[in-house]
């Protein structure tokens, strides 16, 4: 037994198994069983383990009963945190422990995490929560060798009620009926959205037909405890809805903003035609009045003429030849004048008059669809699971080239960019309407099976910076598309922004 034991903390098993497409699953993804073992001298003095999950990509959160042993035994203990996923397990190292909370907060070298996210909203009564964790009972029944202790497999599922606040020990814990047994200590509590609202860590006796109640640490308490360690966590305030719900009410705000974009594109179409009109009729006014001061020029020339014609005659007759010739001429030469004058009056052409722009007029969705941008977020029309970035800016330059240095393509008459990032389980769609003016963030949480076909598919993505060559964005385009049939149907979170003209300037670094 002995041996075994010792094994836990040797041995490197790799046997995960697929996660599923939701929100609780991509939470699992970031759950890992904790493994202790204490080894004094040749003799193994104790063995435990629990739940852990991630804060930081390399920052566990636990209970603080689940490393006990570390506290007895502080030189001779191994603490091994399993992922869910993978190929190896990690050896980690106790940085901060609080018993009176029974929270404690492991560091681990070797790999990423998909850290979970904080919901600092309230349950409802009755709402449904999950349970994630590594239950000792399951393992009584399934594991064969020590082996098994340290092989990643996903964390077991639970379902319950939330029941009630209630303080335990003068810490602040949800109630709840999610079903969970030792083992599940340290593991997270979570809402529809996969997001943590406490830390498994007791349950209450069933004596006699008893329910069983479980006890979470609040996610309040985590909070202040993270806060104390100095660990930043992710924190989203905005309550949760199915992503059944939230495609029902995109369809119904995207038919709208359509519908609004349609209706401010015939205003601003009826306003320009009447702005025309009447700048046509004031441009013909303006024609009429400088015709007729030409042919009233042209009117003068001609009797001025005439004039000098008769007087030319008239100097002839008296036998003054020379003053008679000049005078005719310059008669002519009037007269010439008069009918060019006549002639070169101004023609009017109304396709030629351009409405003067007034201010204040509004102006059409996308118009200023180039520039500084300043997005801000639409709460109603996002669903927020992980995180929530109140403003985007935005500085869309000429042929979807985004803030000077990111190429968007072409997509059915948007731009849009798809990031597959080396360090993160994430695939995130990038896209700008520049029709209403909106700019929309989805993120997909992703198993490492699925970010490694994302990640093959990316190699063949070489445009990297932005280009004017059109051929280029059509490739880039072409392969975007074979990223976007290998995400899943549904996504775990979509950020919905509103854009309006912003300041000049370059837009912030992000």
């Amino acid at each position: 037994m002995r041996r075994l034991l010792m094994l836990v903390a040797l041995v490197l098993v790799w046997g995960a198994s697929p996660a599923r497409a939701d929100d609780i699953s991509a939470s699992g993804r970031g759950v890992v069983r904790i493994v202790t073992i204490a080894v004094v001298g040749d003799e193994v003095v104790g063995f435990g383990h629990g739940s852990g999950f991630a804060v930081a990509p390399n920052r566990i959160v636990t209970n603080a009963h689940v490393v006990d042993l570390a506290q007895r035994y502080p030189d001779n203990v191994v603490i091994g945190v399993v992922p869910s996923e993978g190929d190896k397990s990690f050896q980690g190292k106790l940085i901060k422990i609080d018993t009176s909370r029974d929270l404690a907060l492991i560091e681990f070298t070797g790999a990423r995490l998909p850290a979970l996210t904080l919901y600092t909203g309230a349950p409802s009564d009755g709402e449904a929560l999950f349970a994630l964790g590594y239950p000792g009972n399951v393992d009584m029944a399934t594991v064969r060798s020590a082996g098994d202790f340290i092989r990643p497999q996903s964390p077991v599922r639970s379902q319950g009620g939330f029941a009630g606040m209630r303080t335990l020990q003068g810490t602040s814990v949800l109630l709840h009926t999610a079903n969970i047994a030792r083992g599940n200590s340290g593991g997270p509590l979570l809402d529809r959205c996969g997001r943590v609202l406490g830390v498994n860590s007791a349950i209450t006796r069933a004596d006699e037909g008893d329910a069983t109640f479980a006890f979470a640490i609040s996610g309040k308490e985590l909070a202040a405890f993270l806060a104390e360690a100095k660990q930043p966590v992710g924190q989203v305030a905005v309550p949760c809805t199915s992503v059944e719900e939230q495609m029902a009410q995109e369809r119904d705000a995207d038919e709208k903003a359509r519908a609004d974009a349609e209706a401010l594109a015939r205003s601003n179409a009826a306003r320009t035609e009447s702005e025309r009109q009447d700048a046509i009729a004031q441009a013909r006014n303006r024609n009429e009045s400088t015709r007729e001061n030409y042919m009233a020029g042209a009117a003068l020339l001609l009797v001025f003429g005439a004039l000098a014609l008769g007087g030319g005659g008239l100097l002839l007759s008296r036998d003054r030849q020379r003053e008679a010739i000049w005078v005719a001429a310059g008669g002519g030469i009037l007269m010439l004048g008069a009918i060019a004058l006549f002639f070169s009056r101004p023609s009017f052409d109304e396709s030629k008059v351009m409405p003067v722009p007034k201010l204040g007029g509004g102006t059409l969705p996308g118009e200023a669809a180039k520039g500084r941008l300043v997005c801000t977020l639409v709460p109603e029309r996002s669903r927020v699971t992980v995180t929530a970035t109140d403003k985007v800016d935005l500085d869309l330059g000429e042929d979807g080239c985004i803030n000077g240095r990111t190429q968007y393509a072409e997509a059915s008459g948007h731009w849009q960019r798809i990031l597959v990032p080396d360090q993160e389980q994430t695939v995130s769609v990038l896209d700008y309407d520049p029709g209403t003016s909106t700019y929309t963030h989805t993120r997909y949480l992703l198993s490492s099976e699925q970010m490694a076909k994302a990640r093959g598919l990316r190699k063949g993505v070489p445009l990297k910076t932005c280009s004017p060559d059109q051929a280029k964005r059509a490739e880039l385009a072409t392969q975007q598309q074979a990223i976007r049939a290998a995400l899943p149907a549904v996504y775990n979170e979509k950020l919905v922004y509103r854009c309006t003209a912003g300041a000049e300037g370059p837009p912030a670094v992000k």
